[in-house]
């Protein structure tokens, strides 16, 4: 696919970066900011075309200005188009909101590119691992399928709304995820829904939308676990290719070469 195509719209996801306050700290045995610098990296020089960046959730593990900094000046040092980023359950979002303010590096909730509109919902309940979507922003998404009807949408939330098939993970699902896909099931412009959170992939339908759940930019949770489990599965992000006539086409990338320094018996987490 030519994703420079002006009847293709190419989003990069990266997820659950957990970035830390100090550099070269590490989380699980983990340098989770050289992972996300490794990955964004990694993505840019693949010579693809991308029209936005979507940053899902569960930025830093220490939410605080010092974290959020380090990932602003990631993005300012490779970034030559637009970011969104998304709060997850480990994020402070009022935090996020003061550093990430400019044209380049935001956190909209609303984007219009070529035919689609991107929607971005907040899934968090503060302190909390678990996640609900607010009357608020259910509002907040059915009005923006109201005003642009005949743009194709793409939903994007940190927590997962369908079962990951880990039992200990889907705990910490959307609480009343079946109000969003009771939404997205009466409302065939939604084409895609992504979900970081899970820190493995995902892939499933609904209606006629697909849903992609993405890995994280730093360590993996072990498939179908039935508790906390961590593999050495290397780091990874998503392509999404969005075309006008609603056809959506996506792949997972992952960094070559294991994890090898995940601690997999810590309990930092």
């Amino acid at each position: 696919m030519n994703t420079s195509d002006q009847n293709v719209l190419s989003i990069l996801q990266l997820s659950d970066m957990h970035i830390l306050s100090q550099p070269g700290a590490t989380l699980l045995g983990v340098d989770t900011l050289h992972y996300f610098q490794a990955c964004l990296k990694h993505a840019l020089s693949s010579g693809q075309h991308f029209d936005l960046l979507l940053l899902t959730g569960d930025l830093a593990q220490e939410p605080c200005i010092a974290s959020y900094q380090q990932i602003l000046k990631c993005l300012e040092d490779y970034l030559d188009l637009p970011c969104i980023c998304l709060p997850g359950n480990h994020d402070d979002y009022d935090l996020m909101q003061q550093v990430f303010k400019s044209d380049k590096v935001s956190c909209n909730k609303q984007l219009l590119l070529n035919n689609w509109q991107v929607i971005n919902l907040n899934s968090q309940i503060p302190g909390q691992p678990g996640g609900r979507l607010s009357e608020q922003e259910l509002q907040f998404l059915e009005q923006c399928l109201e005003d642009y009807p005949a743009h194709n949408a793409i939903i994007a939330v940190h927590h997962h709304f369908i079962k990951s098939n880990s039992k200990w993970m889907d705990t910490m699902m959307i609480e009343n995820s079946e109000e969003l896909l009771t939404i997205v099931r009466r409302s065939p412009q939604i084409k895609v829904l992504i979900n970081g959170h899970i820190h493995q992939e995902l892939e499933a339908e609904i209606g006629s939308a697909q849903v992609f759940g993405t890995p994280a930019t730093c360590f993996q949770f072990s498939p179908g676990s039935t508790q906390f489990s961590v593999d050495d599965t290397p780091a990874g992000y998503r392509l999404i290719h969005l075309s006008n006539n609603g056809n959506v086409n996506s792949a997972v990338i992952r960094l070559p070469g294991r994890l090898t320094e995940l601690k997999v018996t810590d309990h930092g987490y």
